[in-house]
């Protein structure tokens, strides 16, 4: 085999090596590209979350930063060459015949995404953040299987005029009716005893309907007509309409007046596990303080702790203020709790969005 065949093979085989490098560089990236992206979202939407609730307790407003758009540009170039010349060495003379050849081949590889963040300010922080959850959506998380006992006490403020506590300054307790509502809801529901159903009327309107519907277990039959009394219904009654709103003082149907976002985040707020210097100085708002009694501790869904050192072992941790907050990684309740939120925060998206960055991407 001569040497310029060998050249050109050469040539070749980089030829061939770099097309199919750059054919299969998309698919591969998926599966990698899908888990990564989506690891680093939820975590960082989780801290700021977390940042966010700690913040309100210290009197700060909240920002949110949201992820609008995710582009994962890749881009391959090669260059290949190959060359071969032949002569006699002595020029214009004859002399001995030489030939030599060169082969080239380079290659570039750019990772270059692309993360397009839109504030939520103006309009969208007003539909997200202050419009109260719809109270279907609350009765619908009770049906997928979240508990009562967990759903209510975060989302809810009252029904039919039986109010929840709230912990922020100037709060109250819960009416003695709400938690026992909130027990054999809870009871109803592991019994399959309860359920939610919509009904369309009109072609634009919806209702909610919660069903209590015929048992012929006594048990579950006693708890469905204790809910009736404490929320003054109908004894008997089966399908009961939910609406937003104060109490109607109507028998046949239940009034629920849910809480924004917001809401939810300042009675979280209320519970972050501070210092007491920190209230004491006027940096943060009264609530839940190191040292408090393990009773008033249990009360809480959600347990938030500070520190002056980064936790070790953490679900979420966020710094703020020169001090470490975090949510720990045992604590399954307080893990559960929080995921409760973080998807009431999806649900609770009813606003009409602002129109989206436009994102223009060269093909290359």
């Amino acid at each position: 085999m001569t040497t310029r065949q060998i050249l050109a093979m050469i040539a070749d085989a980089l030829i061939v090596s770099t097309i199919c490098a750059c054919n299969s560089i998309g698919p591969p990236t998926v599966e990698r590209d899908r888990i990564d992206y989506g690891s680093a979202i939820a975590d960082s939407w989780k801290q700021q979350t977390l940042l966010n609730i700690v913040k309100l307790r210290y009197g700060d407003f909240p920002v949110f930063l949201e992820i609008a758009q995710v582009i994962a540009g890749y881009q391959v170039e090669s260059t290949v060459g190959a060359g071969f010349n032949a002569a006699n060495s002595a020029g214009s003379t004859l002399g001995p015949f030489a030939y030599g050849g060169s082969a080239l081949a380079q290659g570039k590889y750019t990772d270059r995404p692309t993360l397009i963040y839109a504030p939520l300010t103006g309009n969208d922080f007003l539909k997200k953040l202050m419009t109260p959850i719809p109270p279907s959506a609350v009765l619908f998380m009770l049906q997928s299987g979240y508990a009562a006992d967990m759903v209510l006490p975060i989302a809810v403020n009252s029904i039919n005029g039986v109010s929840n506590e709230s912990r922020r300054a100037m709060g109250h307790p819960a009416d003695p009716g709400f938690a026992r509502m909130v027990q054999l809801l809870r009871e109803l529901q592991l019994a399959e005893a309860v359920q939610v159903r919509i009904e369309r009327p009109k072609a634009d309107s919806e209702s909610t309907i919660l069903v209590f519907p015929r048992s012929e277990n006594p048990d579950a039959a006693a708890k469905s007509a204790e809910i009736r009394r404490i929320l003054h219904l109908k004894p008997g009654l089966r399908e009961l309409s939910v609406y937003y709103g104060g109490y109607s003082g109507k028998e046949d149907e239940i009034s629920m007046i849910t809480r924004s976002m917001l809401q939810i985040m300042l009675e979280l707020s209320a519970i972050v596990q501070l210092p007491a210097s920190d209230m004491a100085s006027g940096k943060a708002a009264p609530g839940m303080v190191e040292g408090q009694s393990t009773e008033t501790q249990a009360r809480a869904s959600l347990t938030i702790l500070s520190g002056e050192a980064a936790p070790r072992d953490a679900f979420v941790a966020v710094r703020y203020g020169g001090r470490w907050f975090w949510i720990a990684n045992t604590d399954i309740r307080s893990k559960y709790t929080f995921g409760t939120v973080m998807l009431m925060f999806s649900i609770s998206d009813t606003g009409v969005r602002g129109n989206a960055p436009v994102v223009t991407v060269p093909a290359n």
